[in-house]
């Protein structure tokens, strides 16, 4: 369909010769949020991982398609040109290298267009503004020092500026409190259009208190067990994923 984003077909993936997806499929729409929720070791993060074709995760069987192309086996580079953006569980720090040059390059090479400085410093400074970060950490080497709230925040200023067509969110709650998720999940809504979609991947519902989705997608031992509405969310945060575990 025209209007499909992502299309996952019977994706099985093995990590270390362990099978970690045993048949995943999913499709998303320009416009939609799904939710991929789980236990932990369900295979989310290797999901996230599947799609951008990291090394350390190897295809067995299926396909991904993104807006009708199949990039199976593209390069991860090539992947992140054609509109996919993942936000890490766990952000890299990178000595040496300020924010803004960090931003100013990415921008750089997934557009392959040069960056109108003064236009881009102003960009950031209005999203850093919008997410409550301190200006100063523009100039700052990318994620040193940084707390765990300020490095899930940089993810989704990374996410506004480079404004790609699909936006992988793995564990952006993680370790967060209160008021950093309402930052987060603000940062969220500001990326969402009717042409762009979201896809996050978490564990608890801590996050979707803040965010309407369409779609919540129940993940068991490397496959799709439930999918249904926001409401399915609500239901595992009362009563967890037991009654999923042996389906």
């Amino acid at each position: 369909m025209k209007n499909s984003i992502l299309e996952i077909k019977n994706l099985h993936v093995n990590a270390k010769e362990k099978e970690i997806l045993k048949g995943i499929d999913l499709k998303i729409n320009k416009g939609e949020t799904h939710v991929i929720m789980g236990p932990n070791g369900s295979g989310k993060t290797t999901t996230a991982n599947a799609i951008l074709n990291n090394p350390m995760y190897q295809k067995t069987m299926g396909q991904i398609i993104f807006e009708q192309e199949d990039i199976t086996n593209l390069k991860t580079d090539e992947i992140a040109r054609k509109g996919i953006f993942m936000s890490f569980q766990l952000p890299e720090e990178i000595p040496g290298i300020s924010v803004t040059n960090f931003l100013k390059y990415a921008k750089n090479k997934t557009t392959m267009q040069p960056v109108k400085v003064f236009q881009f410093k102003e960009e950031v400074k209005k999203y850093m503004e919008e997410l409550n970060m301190n200006p100063k950490n523009m100039e700052r080497s990318l994620n040193v020092g940084f707390s765990g709230g300020e490095k899930k925040k940089n993810e989704i200023l990374q996410m506004l500026i480079l404004n790609p067509k699909l936006a992988i969110l793995d564990e952006t709650d993680s370790g967060l409190d209160v008021d950093a998720i309402k930052t987060v999940s603000k940062g969220i809504e500001m990326f969402k259009t009717k042409e762009n979609s979201i896809l996050i991947i978490t564990h608890n519902t801590k996050i979707l208190h803040s965010l309407k989705v369409d779609y919540v997608h129940v993940l068991v031992d490397g496959k799709i067990v439930k999918t249904g509405d926001q409401s399915l969310a609500k239901e595992i945060e009362e009563n967890g994923y037991n009654k999923y575990k042996n389906i």
